[in-house]
């Protein structure tokens, strides 16, 4: 563990996941947080898991935290408190990471810890601290959960739809809710600020993430395909854009080549990935190798909220990218000069030609997408915005 440092306040950080290793956006964010926080605090790690933590991951956490606490939820907790919330009002998800006899182990150590602030990630995890008054707390909502579950709903199976429609629901009800219970809130994007229905919803901090330095070196590696798509391939709205390159762009236009990779690929994506001949990589050690064997990355994100940090590495490593305006107007790059804009299979397979035929434009895009990056998103200014909000002890 990292030593304790008396003339640092103490500062507890409660995640609804362990946040290693990085195969998560939540995940992903936690983490560099973790390191930025670390230099200003005496970071005490609170988090929330249903399966062992391996011994690398611990380590790689403890590097920067003075103390780790692992809250273990069974699968006989899950349940439990997803059928409790069919008789109440709480989110589903809220239910899924929640456990009462973690949440009284959790208020004992804060009494003895007495943090002097606590930090908590996603409104998965604020059941938990949501009554804990002994010290200031910061929510970061991080994504607008129940605007990407409301845009689940027309793309869920006749079955699946009402209670995607009540999840939506009780989300945005709960995110107004657990608002005031703490003294300051962020989010990734004015995009997604704008979907939490809270009348002081403009006094939430819109702190996005950063991109590691590494992500602008680029690795010794051949260019062998003019496609490639990055992300966790167990997460609904990145099936849904494998599912859109596979029938919508490849079928269009066979002569096209593909790499996709990522975490837990599942037996739809395999098919889907098959039927398409689109190579199909696993969790890669250095996943820049796999971004870099791609001319273009396409990000034909439909649904979900938030910033997708693929596209952020990507744009870092020199590689234009093609997306949606859902994903692309968190990051706030022009269309055209740093990043290509598409919404339609008509206007994907357009841009992609005309990125692979015209040389002048695709240098355009590369190098002004590196640069944009380069310029406007680090973490070590995203984590000094958050420690400026976390140090500002003014309530609401």
């Amino acid at each position: 563990m990292k030593s304790f440092t008396n003339d640092k306040p103490t500062l507890v950080v409660v995640l609804p996941r362990f946040p290693y290793p990085l195969e998560k956006g939540d995940k992903l964010r936690a983490y560099h947080q973790i390191i930025g926080l670390s230099e200003a605090y005496n970071v005490v790690l609170f988090a929330i898991t249903n399966a062992a933590v391996p011994k690398e991951s611990m380590e790689k956490l403890a590097v920067y935290c003075t103390r780790i606490e692992v809250f273990y939820r069974g699968p006989v907790s899950i349940c439990f408190n997803l059928f409790l919330c069919l008789f109440s009002q709480k989110p589903f998800q809220v239910g899924y990471f929640y456990s009462y006899r973690n949440a009284r182990r959790m208020h004992a150590l804060l009494k003895d810890i007495q943090p002097s602030h606590i930090y908590c990630q996603l409104i998965r995890a604020a059941e938990y601290i949501k009554d804990y008054h002994d010290c200031p707390k910061t929510i970061d909502y991080m994504d607008a959960l129940s605007k990407g579950m409301d845009r689940r709903i027309n793309k869920a199976p006749w079955y699946a739809k009402q209670l995607y429609r009540i999840e939506s629901i009780r989300l945005k009800n709960y995110e107004v809710r657990i608002f005031d219970y703490f003294e300051h809130a962020s989010i990734i994007s004015r995009q997604d600020q704008a979907f939490i229905f809270h009348p002081k919803r403009k006094t939430i901090h819109c702190i996005p993430n950063g991109i590691v330095p590494s992500f602008f070196e680029r690795p010794q590696v051949e260019t062998d395909k003019d496609l490639v798509f990055i992300g966790n391939l167990s997460y609904a709205p990145n099936i849904e854009a494998v599912e859109f390159i596979s029938s919508e762009i490849l079928t269009k236009n066979a002569a096209l080549s593909c790499l996709i990779a990522g975490a837990t690929p599942g037996a739809y994506v395999e098919r889907l990935c098959a039927k398409s001949d689109i190579q199909l990589l696993g969790w890669v050690d250095d996943i820049r190798e796999a971004y870099c064997r791609g001319k273009i990355f396409v990000a034909p994100m439909m649904i979900g909220t938030g910033m997708q940090n693929k596209l952020l590495e990507a744009m870092a490593l020199g590689i234009p990218c093609v997306t949606t305006n859902l994903a692309g107007n968190p990051i706030g790059a022009v269309d055209r000069e740093s990043i290509c804009l598409a919404n339609t299979s008509e206007e994907f397979i357009e841009m992609i030609q005309e990125l692979l035929t015209d040389q002048d434009f695709y240098t355009k895009i590369a190098t002004n997408g590196q640069e944009f990056v380069r310029k406007n998103y680090s973490w070590s200014r995203a984590n000094a915005q958050l420690i400026d909000l976390i140090n500002d002890t003014n309530s609401k």
